[in-house]
C-alpha cells in the first residue's frame, strides 16, 4: 500500500513556474513507476507525464519541453517542475503510483492516487 500526498500548487501568472511534490508513504517507493495527471474543469483527467523506477521519463505532447519530472527515492518523493506555464495548464494535478512499468500514459494502469493539488495559471 502506498499513500500519496501532493503539494506545491497555487496561483501563478502565465509564463511563470511551479514545482509540485508528491510524497509517498509506505515501503518500496523506489519500485513504483510514478505518474502525473491533471483534470481541468469540465474535462476528463489526462496524462501529463511519468517516470519509471529506472528514472526514464515520458511526457504528454502538450507539456514536453516545459515540464520536467524527477524523483528522490531516498525521500519517497516525486517532483514535477512546470515552467512557461499557460492558462490552459490550469487544473487539479494528481500523482499516481503503479507497479507496472509500461503504458504509463494509461490512467487505469495506476494502483494508487493522491488527492490532488490545484494549479491556476492566470493570463
Amino acid at each position: 500500500q502506498v499513500q500519496l500526498v501532493e503539494s506545491g500548487g497555487g496561483l501563478v501568472q502565465a509564463g511563470g513556474s511551479l514545482r509540485l511534490s508528491c510524497v509517498g508513504s509506505g515501503q518500496a517507493f523506489s519500485t513504483y513507476a510514478m505518474g502525473w495527471f491533471r483534470q481541468a474543469p469540465g474535462k476528463e483527467r489526462e496524462f501529463v507525464g511519468a517516470i519509471t523506477r529506472s528514472d526514464v521519463s515520458y511526457y504528454a505532447g502538450s507539456v514536453k519541453g516545459r515540464f520536467t519530472i524527477s524523483r528522490d527515492n531516498a525521500k519517497n518523493t516525486m517532483f514535477i517542475q512546470m515552467d512557461s506555464l499557460k492558462p490552459e495548464d490550469t487544473a487539479v494535478y494528481y500523482c499516481a503510483a503503479t507497479v507496472r512499468q509500461l503504458n504509463l500514459w494509461r490512467e487505469d494502469n495506476y494502483d494508487y492516487w493522491g488527492q490532488g493539488t490545484q494549479v491556476t495559471v492566470s493570463s
